[in-house]
């Protein structure tokens, strides 16, 4: 299973981190900055996690308290990336479809952006692609998110946890994401990823409206 850190429960009230949680979380950034662009220069195939901690001015012991491998390193940024969506589904008000609160959270990702684009979700599909470990990797990364979504579905709907609907949905959502990360690194002139998932959201709502 991947390491994807289960989300709040909807409504759950956000705290702000200490000092040393900001610490813990400015060093992994900079171990999974360090993983990238290495990754990047040299091919996965030739990174090494010494290496990796090398760049980032900690020990090979200090890394393995964060990741458990060069891939989780690499695939930090996609788990945070997948962390706000569903942190934002859960904020979304109670009132409002869960899919369109999906599709919502989605638009309250980009907006955090400022609607840059985000190249570094690009660079790692097409590593994804080209090596299989780190694909592996990845799905079980969103694994572990789909059962997260899952019983925020659940809860927000008020069914069962082991209820089909919220499974469902969390499955087609997840896809929906995984088939427009596909798309978009394969169009060429690259158009905005956000278009991309309304657009197969779209192709998947109708069960959920």
């Amino acid at each position: 299973m991947g390491k994807f850190t289960p989300v709040a429960k909807v409504g759950a009230v956000k705290t702000m981190p200490g000092l040393r949680e900001r610490k813990k979380a400015a060093t992994r950034q900079a171990l999974h900055d360090a993983a990238m662009r290495l990754a990047i220069e040299h091919g996965l195939d030739k990174v090494t996690v010494e290496a990796i901690a090398d760049a980032a001015g900690v020990s090979r012991r200090t890394f393995s308290n964060y990741f458990a491998g060069k891939e989780d390193a690499l695939l930090y940024g996609d788990e945070q990336r997948m962390r706000a969506i569903l942190e934002s589904f859960a904020a979304r008000p109670p009132d409002e479809p869960s899919w369109t609160a999906l599709r919502n959270a989605v638009d309250d990702y980009y907006r955090s952006l400022g609607r840059r684009p985000d190249p570094e979700w690009s660079m790692r599909a097409r590593l994804a692609k080209r090596h299989p470990s780190l694909a592996a990797r990845q799905m079980a990364n969103y694994a572990a998110a789909e059962q997260n979504l899952t019983a925020l579905i659940a809860e927000r709907e008020g069914l069962p946890p082991d209820a089909l609907r919220p499974r469902v949905m969390a499955a087609a959502f997840l896809s929906s994401v995984r088939i427009a990360v596909q798309m978009w690194t394969d169009t060429h002139p690259p158009r905005p990823l956000q278009e991309i998932v309304h657009e197969v959201m779209d192709e998947q709502a109708r069960p959920f409206q």
